[in-house]
């Protein structure tokens, strides 16, 4: 998830139109109501996980807590994860640390649109491709390397009407909002609690 803020008043007017699918009123409307209550802006996203054999696991997605009370998704969401045959799984799914690529990905593509919407920029395409270096040998307990990736490198390409300078500004301003992004480059505490019987 990205938030947008409005960095160029040359270019950021509250007044624009929507623009390639986002609703850029609301999205100024929304800036203007945190400005105005911040306490708005706390969110808790939530999700519910369930073994189902193997390394085949089944999230569920369907509430969230924002803008003061609990709230539900249009719909539920239920992604599956496994390992591949290679790493001893049945492949009912992408692996977890493939669903980080996604989210990479996903968190800074939807802040490109809302941030070329803002600026009056129109997107005509936006393409990425993640990838991410692992050495299975720490998650092995077999060397004392890092578990998790060694690098990540996302490559996007970019058509839109505006000159390739803007274009690049719009991902680095998106890379600089990336909720994704931040929780991968700079770690958050997590916390486990276990209730076993």
């Amino acid at each position: 998830m990205t938030m947008t803020e409005k960095s160029d008043s040359s270019t950021d007017k509250p007044g624009r139109p929507p623009r390639h699918g986002v609703d850029t009123p609301t999205l100024f409307a929304t800036l203007d109501a945190v400005k105005q209550a911040p306490q708005a802006a706390k969110f808790q996203f939530r999700a519910r996980n369930e073994w189902q054999t193997g390394t085949y696991s089944r999230t569920t997605i369907d509430g969230f807590f924002g803008v003061g009370e609990a709230r539900a998704h249009d719909r539920s969401f239920t992604f599956d994860a496994d390992h591949p045959a290679v790493l001893v799984g049945k492949d009912n799914g992408p692996t977890p640390v493939e669903f980080i690529l996604h989210a990479l990905a996903s968190c800074i593509t939807a802040g490109m649109a809302n941030i070329a919407a803002a600026r009056g920029v129109t997107l005509t395409e936006v393409r990425s491709t993640v990838e991410g270096d692992i050495d299975l040998n720490g998650i092995l307990g077999l060397q004392p390397v890092r578990n998790g990736y060694e690098q990540v490198r996302i490559r996007f390409e970019v058509e839109g009407d505006a000159s390739p300078e803007v274009l690049a500004s719009i991902v680095e301003q998106s890379r600089g909002r990336s909720a994704v992004y931040d929780v991968i480059t700079n770690g958050v505490p997590v916390d486990i609690e276990v209730a076993a019987s």
